[in-house]
């Protein structure tokens, strides 16, 4: 039969200095709250938050440890700057990687900007949490997202114990 996005919830953390304080517009959190919503996914929480590791970490592990929100995507923080430690903080806090997520928005990007190879989002699993980190523009957050879409649903199911074939 396989998996809906209904069964599922989902959170967005937004990664910006600027928005944190007020001084920005955050387009790309909200963007994403409604896509999602559109998808079917329950969102249950959305944050902003300075480039900080150590709040990054902590929001993170409590949505998947206390909150166990099944789906959680980040926005912002995955680039080059030096402030930019989003991937930092989700390896302090998964349990494993899922490269070929994060490899199929790099290689979607690509077609459309030679900037993809410049992202270093990462994606992976805490407990039964998979958390994503998307670019912090509202486009490139849009159409990172967009690649994953079909196969977030099985991937979710799967985490938790689902036995439906991957073969489909």
């Amino acid at each position: 039969m396989g998996a809906k996005p209904e069964q599922f919830t989902c959170a967005v953390l937004t990664m910006s200095d600027k928005g944190s304080l007020g001084e920005r517009v955050d387009r790309s959190g909200p963007m994403l709250q409604e896509l999602l919503a559109g998808e079917g996914y329950r969102v249950v929480a959305s944050r902003i938050l300075p480039d900080v590791v150590s709040e990054i970490r902590t929001v993170l592990c409590d949505w998947a440890d206390r909150e166990q929100i099944d789906l959680i995507v980040t926005t912002g923080g995955t680039g080059l700057s030096p402030t930019d430690v989003t991937p930092e903080a989700m390896r302090e806090v998964i349990d494993r990687e899922v490269p070929g997520m994060a490899e199929a928005m790099r290689a979607a990007s690509l077609l459309k900007t030679s900037r993809a190879v410049l992202s270093r989002g990462v994606t992976g699993i805490r407990g039964r949490s998979l958390i994503i980190n998307l670019p912090g523009s509202e486009r490139a957050a849009r159409e990172n997202i967009e690649v994953l879409l079909d196969v977030l649903p099985h991937a979710l199911d799967k985490m938790k114990g689902g036995l439906d074939d991957c073969g489909g």
